[in-house]
């Protein structure tokens, strides 16, 4: 969003706050801990450039990592309390401040803000419904609610729970898609569905394991296939083991994780990009493939059959979500007998950028943050009331 939004702003500086948890046997030294973090952050809190032009600042909010089910309403006090010390008990120095998701960006960017300045807030989280069902954190939301200017979710999966829980804001809660980058495409099109890629993180949610059995299974009828893995997270080594059992490995290959830089250019390399994730709020490397100019093999998991309604045919294939790798591999011979045929590639690029494109997006918050210059919003644009 900021390389999307900054361009068309005089100044942009970004406050990029990151939980930083500590284990239980430091847990007598709380406040040693908190006081001596707080007394370094304005030291060490310095800006730097980013993207867009505009500024980043790094603040690490630490907090007591504790057993059991998360506490959210105490990261979102840590966050608020280290940014006021990186900010040297000052307020953020904009009349505009524009915050991503609810308690750890929006109620801190509140907490935080000139007593003038318009807040608005983003929320994309996946996890959004575990902090609604917390008593004293859906309260908290409650507040970022009746005191932000604006609030928007990024696709309609993650605005329903949020308006169910808060129906007296429902008509508040407006839809702008996260903003994606569409550089340019590949220079020559896919002509073959056989190297497969998955980006992401390797955790259950994302179905990277059924993703290896349904590659597997495809791979014996079509030994040619390969897949690389691009990313990383706690099942990276167990997944690696379960390449090596289904006698794949020589065809698997786990990158890590890497630049967003390099994981454009391996989209333009490879032929399908297969994302069999249980749930996203919106799915920006589904976009982000079809813009490099990769058809997609994608679950039903929230987000992405919203991005892709009225395109989903000529972008590629989408499939349900369960616990079945065969309904991988079936959709992939499915997608396999309309390719190339009955995909529009080029239309269901222009259709995204249309919607997500950087231009697009920057249009839709340009014109909420200033109201008084003139401008033209997308047709894909909800807006709530303000």
């Amino acid at each position: 969003m900021v390389e999307a939004t900054a361009p068309g702003c005089d100044r942009v500086s970004v406050y990029h706050c990151d939980g930083w948890g500590w284990g239980n046997r430091d847990q007598g030294r709380h406040g040693e801990i908190m006081r001596a973090h707080r007394r370094l952050l304005p030291l060490a809190a310095r800006p730097r450039p980013t993207v867009g032009g505009a500024q980043v600042t790094y603040v690490p909010a630490v907090y007591r990592h504790r057993r059991g089910p998360r506490d959210w309403v105490e990261h979102a006090v840590a966050h608020r309390d280290c940014l006021r010390a990186a900010l040297g008990g000052r307020p953020i120095d904009a009349p505009v401040v524009h915050a991503h998701v609810g308690l750890r960006g929006g109620w801190v960017a509140l907490e935080n803000a000139r007593a003038d300045a318009r807040v608005f807030v983003t929320e994309h989280a996946t996890f959004v419904e575990k902090v609604l069902e917390d008593p004293q954190g859906r309260e908290l939301y409650g507040e970022v609610l009746e005191r932000c200017a604006g609030f928007f979710a990024v696709g309609e999966k993650v605005r329903q729970p949020i308006a169910e829980a808060f129906p007296q804001h429902a008509d508040r809660i407006g839809i702008i898609p996260n903003a994606i980058a569409f550089g340019t495409p590949r220079t020559e099109p896919v002509t073959r569905l056989h190297r497969w890629l998955y980006v992401g993180l390797l955790i259950e949610r994302k179905g990277v394991a059924l993703l290896l059995d349904a590659f597997a299974r495809c791979r014996a009828e079509e030994p040619e296939l390969t897949l690389t893995v691009v990313g990383d997270g706690v099942l990276r080594d167990s997944l690696q083991k379960q390449a090596a059992e289904l006698g794949v490995s020589d065809a698997v290959t786990f990158t890590g994780a890497v630049t967003p830089a390099e994981t454009q250019r391996l989209m333009r390399e490879h032929d399908l990009l297969v994302h069999p994730s249980r749930l996203e709020t919106f799915g920006m490397t589904v976009v982000e493939a079809i813009a490099a100019g990769m058809p997609v093999l994608v679950t039903r998991s929230g987000g992405p059959q919203e991005v892709l309604a009225g395109i989903e045919d000529v972008a590629g294939q989408l499939i349900d979500v369960n616990d079945d790798p065969e309904t991988i591999a079936e959709g992939y011979r499915l997608l396999s007998s309309r390719f190339p045929h009955a995909l529009d590639l080029p239309h269901a690029r222009r259709h995204l950028e249309e919607r997500c494109g950087h231009d697009a997006v920057a249009r839709v918050h340009h014109a909420l943050w200033f109201p008084d210059r003139p401008s033209a919003l997308p047709s894909h644009t909800t807006l709530p009331r303000t």
